[in-house]
């Protein structure tokens, strides 16, 4: 005789397979139609965890300077940009700058250059820090070509852009299946919890299995392993290709403001734009500990300039990431994302760009994600795997 809870353990063991049936199909064409994107983003995104020391790798004699025998202090900013501008045409517009990352790195200036032809030219000049003189420069890029003329270029622009033209069709595309992507992971964590409690049997590869046991075990395991790091980075790159869709959504919980948002404020008859390296100065007032990094031009009249600094101690606060948003005239502080003044909402984005490059929890950040990266080919091809094995099985047995 069947007791009550055993029929209704069973009961139940059956409405979670069949529910978990249907969460199966969702997981399997989920990946069969977004797999190979997942192994583009993973693979590219694995690369540019660790793209300017790759860059800096393939381009040593542009990149890499020899520091003094002596401790030397870099030369002055302003130096360095004036150096970079005698390097371009007149007409070019200053654009971006990175800051050194290490004691053998070179200053990045970023320019864009309209050419005769209509086209626009996105150059880069490297400096050495301590000299102000250039060592080099070279083309990264074209408008009316789709690929960029750099390896790290090409990336990045496989990347967030997947190499379409269309800026309003590339982040629709990576954004929507960005999206889907996250709904993929979350069904796969469906699909793998083990309903009967054989926990070990879920978390481990039994080596010496069949072939078909084999990929099924590394799908499930890799997928779960990687979950934690690749739900939050699928996220913030949605949220960086569609950030006008996701903040609405985030303010619905708490207040959220956008740095890119922030216009300058043009004064009444004109009036004379404060340098680069003046913003870097204002930045550095604000937060005196952190070491620049990012610095983002105003190369319109309406636009502001960003200085995105590392380093920055804040008690109390694991991010010590600030970027500080600066009206290109007046010098004034427009916004800086400070997770220690913020809202919630204000907070929760300041992550995103740390944790999408792993940079948030320094060396060991970016190995998990470029590690989770790597993973994404591998879940992908054992996946489709698995898939056509059961196929085959499926067309075995009917006949």
């Amino acid at each position: 005789m069947i007791s009550f809870p055993a029929k209704n353990n069973r009961q139940r063991l059956s409405r979670l397979k069949t529910r978990r049936k249907l969460w199966l199909g969702v997981h399997l064409w989920l990946g069969l139609a977004l797999g190979f994107l997942l192994s583009i983003y993973g693979i590219t995104g694995s690369i540019l965890v660790f793209y300017e020391e790759i860059d800096e790798w393939l381009n040593n004699e542009l990149l890499i300077v020899q520091p003094p025998e002596s401790q030397a202090a870099y030369q002055p900013l302003a130096a360095i940009f004036e150096a970079g501008r005698r390097a371009v045409p007149a007409q070019a517009k200053h654009t971006f700058a990175t800051y050194p990352h290490n004691a053998e790195a070179a200053f990045k200036l970023r320019y864009t250059v309209a050419t005769v032809d209509g086209a626009a030219e996105t150059w880069q000049v490297a400096i050495d820090p301590y000299t102000a003189k250039v060592t080099g420069k070279r083309l990264q890029d074209r408008s009316d070509s789709v690929i960029p003329k750099t390896f790290i270029d090409f990336m990045f622009k496989l990347h967030y852009a997947l190499l379409i033209k269309s800026h309003d069709v590339s982040t629709v595309v990576v954004g929507l299946s960005g999206a889907l992507l996250i709904i993929s992971v979350l069904t796969g964590l469906i699909v793998w919890w083990p309903l009967t409690g054989r926990w070990w049997q879920a978390l481990t590869v039994k080596c010496k299995a069949s072939a078909e046991r084999l990929h099924y075990d590394l799908h499930k395991t890799a997928g779960f392993y990687t979950a934690l790091v690749m739900l939050p980075v699928l996220f913030s790159g949605v949220y960086m290709v569609l950030p006008h869709n996701v903040v609405p959504v985030l303010e619905l919980f708490s207040p959220v403001t956008y740095r890119y948002w922030f216009r300058s404020t043009p004064p009444a008859g004109g009036g004379q734009a404060i340098g680069m390296d003046e913003a870097v100065t204002i930045a550095l007032q604000r937060y005196p500990t952190g070491r620049p990094h990012f610095i983002y031009g105003a190369p319109t009249p309406t636009k502001a300039y960003t200085v995105c600094q590392d380093g920055v101690d804040a008690p109390g606060s694991l991010l010590q990431r600030r970027c500080v948003v600066i009206d290109r005239y007046s010098g004034k502080i427009l916004d800086a994302d400070d997770p220690t003044t913020g809202s919630a909402g204000e907070v929760f984005t300041h992550w995103q760009w740390p944790l999408h490059s792993g940079r948030a929890f320094g060396m060991t950040g970016r190995i998990l994600v470029f590690l989770t990266g790597l993973a994404c080919p591998l879940i992908f091809v054992t996946g489709v795997i698995r898939w056509l094995q059961k196929r085959r099985a499926g067309k075995t047995r009917r006949i």
